[in-house]
């Protein structure tokens, strides 16, 4: 079993990545190979409408330019699915709203290849916002029909500082737990 997890913080290894990375500790406990996909690493560009994929049907986007492909690819190779993000404006960041916008529509446009994958969402926040940020990758999830198995966040700005909120550490810690679980479930 596998799980790729995408950062959608434009701040590589910053608090996203340290709260994704806890989640991957509970996962690899239970044998699960896991990889992170950094999105500060590669360039994503919105969607821009051309409707190519549903034309297409061929898994692919039409736009070739940037990294949306390889994302999912990864994403088709996997049992399951990670989004994490800051919280940026009350929301998630333009990277991570442009995976979602790309995947999602070439997954809607060829039957909705994700389904039945199993999905988990992570956010670093600061002050406010979280719950919509959390809402705005589940929803990416519940439009697939991909199984949600819940969502987890953690509270800090300066990178690191998300290791100091017990809570937030407990909260992806059960969240890898309940991912191990479902997954060895769905295909133990």
């Amino acid at each position: 079993m596998k799980v790729v997890a995408f950062n959608g913080s434009p701040r590589r290894d910053g608090n996203t990545a340290i709260l994704i990375k806890h989640v991957f500790s509970e996962l690899e406990k239970q044998g699960i190979e896991t990889e992170l996909v950094q999105l500060a690493d590669k360039v994503i560009h919105g969607c821009i409408a051309c409707e190519k994929c549903s034309e297409n049907r061929d898994q692919r986007c039409a736009v070739k330019d940037d990294a949306a492909n390889e994302y999912i690819e990864k994403m088709l190779g996997a049992d399951g699915i990670i989004l994490g993000s800051p919280v940026y404006f009350q929301d998630v960041t333009s990277e991570m709203k442009a995976l979602i916008d790309r995947t999602g529509y070439v997954s809607r446009a060829n039957g909705r290849m994700f389904r039945k994958k199993v999905g988990a969402s992570v956010v670093a926040v600061r002050r406010s916002g979280a719950i919509h940020a959390l809402d705005t990758m589940d929803h990416f999830f519940l439009s697939g029909e991909i199984v949600i198995v819940g969502r987890a966040l953690g509270v800090g700005r300066a990178k690191g500082e998300v290791e100091k909120d017990a809570e937030g550490m407990e909260l992806v810690k059960s969240l890898g737990q309940r991912m191990a679980w479902v997954l060895g479930k769905l295909h133990g």
